[in-house]
């Protein structure tokens, strides 16, 4: 059973319109979730691509979608907003949130890390490794990691980008935030990406850094808290899985105690 947070402030960072799981969690757990969206969810400006990509969707084997987010594709309708079905191609999701938002799409799932939850788990699986004459669509968000697109090419894959969407630093006030941390009343940080972490940064005044760096942090994978560590960060918690539940009980964990903190 999981312990009471006790009115613990914790500073929730997803975009808001993923943010509101973790928050009721948490204050069904009595504590305060502080909701500071560092990272926003945009349209791009390429819309017709997007749409003659879309029907062209034969010409590939893979459909590989690399976050929830990428899934909804909102903005670009085909088909009633949904990627028309085809039977030549299948399709791949990075995790098992990705895959969720595939199934309530309406999309079959062909292929989903049985362990992990990143390209390297992805990658991992045997369906790809031998890639050689296979054409992969990587359906993601502007800017994102070339390794997934890097590997599939040296196994022999031809890889096209599908950018769906584009990430923005969003215009909100950060008062409470500076707040709490000049009274020391934020208890944790949660960050589900290395870019919303460094986001923080910028849309805080540099003159708390220093107090933030202070605040115990909850990230979801080594490569975030990689990034933490080379920002100054000295207490990260590393989630077992990225979901809400695994989440919480890191932040509650924290809060409790149940963490040692290196001196």
């Amino acid at each position: 059973m999981i312990k009471s947070l006790n009115g613990a402030h914790i500073l929730v960072t997803r975009p808001a319109h993923q943010a509101e799981n973790i928050c009721h969690l948490i204050e069904a757990q009595r504590g305060v979730a502080v909701r500071f969206p560092t990272l926003a969810i945009a349209a791009p400006d390429n819309a017709c691509a997007i749409q003659n990509t879309l029907a062209q969707l034969d010409k590939y084997q893979w459909l590989i979608f690399i976050s929830a987010n990428a899934v909804r594709m909102h903005s670009y309708p085909v088909d009633d907003g949904k990627i028309k079905k085809s039977k030549s191609v299948r399709i791949a999701a990075i995790g098992r949130a990705t895959a969720e938002a595939l199934t309530l799409a309406g999309l079959p799932v062909d292929l989903v890390p049985e362990k992990g939850y990143n390209s390297e788990a992805l990658l991992a699986m045997p369906q790809l490794q031998q890639m050689k004459g296979q054409r992969c669509l990587i359906v993601r968000g502007e800017g994102g990691r070339d390794e997934l697109a890097t590997t599939l090419r040296n196994r022999g894959a031809e890889v096209d980008y599908l950018d769906v969407y584009k990430r923005m630093i969003p215009s909100i006030d950060s008062s409470q935030v500076n707040s709490l941390l000049v009274h020391d009343q934020l208890d944790v940080i949660t960050v589900t990406s290395g870019e919303a972490l460094q986001n923080l940064f910028i849309m805080l005044e540099e003159k708390h850094h220093q107090r933030l760096l202070a605040v115990p942090l909850v990230v979801i994978s080594n490569r975030i808290r990689q990034i933490a560590a080379g920002m100054g960060f000295k207490r990260i918690a590393v989630a077992g899985c990225p979901s809400d539940s695994a989440i919480l009980e890191t932040v509650t964990m924290c809060v409790t105690g149940g963490i040692e903190w290196p001196n």
